[in-house]
């Protein structure tokens, strides 16, 4: 009997964010939300936690119609690399252009974090985190930057992140997503409103 010589697929623990305030092909944000949770399974995902759906206000104030937010934690067989083209992929069957930075879109799938991994540097992480939100609308990075350097400022990640994930630690941080929830004003947490 021959063993086999193949390793064993290692799997991946993803969090992603997903919002959309457009329609897509398939309808409104919330039915293009929820093909794209779709996709991601036959992609080879095994979704682990969903969270509700959100209405939040467009980021930045007044960049097109309100949104709607969700969050996801999966299993797959996705680097980070892996993982993004995955998620791009999916976003551009659902006409997703990359026309503006923080534009009106059909589908935005962000990659949050995948395992504990920091990318590329912490150094690099640091300075992306803590780039002035002016800055932010100018530059985009150009490489993957893990964890997603502004998901601890943004309640309408943290709060459908919070349904899926609250015992996930920043690997720089050090704080659990419901901690970092609570470092987010009241007033944007209540922007983010149960669908």
């Amino acid at each position: 009997m021959e063993l086999s010589s193949r390793a064993p697929i290692r799997k991946h623990s993803l969090l992603i964010a997903l919002g959309g305030n457009l329609a897509s092909s398939v309808g409104k944000p919330q039915e293009t939300l929820k093909a794209a949770l779709k996709l991601l399974q036959t992609s080879g995902a095994v979704i682990r936690a969903t969270s509700q759906f959100y209405h939040t206000p467009a980021f930045p104030a007044g960049a097109g119609p309100d949104y709607v937010n969700a969050a996801v934690r999966i299993e797959a067989p996705w680097g980070p690399e892996k993982a993004l083209g995955v998620l791009h992929r999916i976003e551009a069957q659902f006409g997703r252009e990359r026309v503006q930075r923080w534009g009106q879109r059909t589908l935005d799938l962000d990659l949050l974090a995948c395992d504990d991994i920091v990318l590329p540097d912490r150094n690099t992480h640091k300075m992306w985190r803590e780039l002035p939100l002016d800055a932010q609308i100018g530059r985009a990075p150009e490489q993957l930057i893990l964890p997603h350097p502004r998901l601890q400022d943004r309640a309408f990640v943290l709060v459908p992140l919070a349904d899926v994930a609250p015992d996930w630690v920043h690997p720089l941080l050090g704080k659990p997503v419901r901690v970092l929830l609570e470092g987010v004003s009241e007033r944007d947490r209540a922007d983010v409103r149960p669908m």
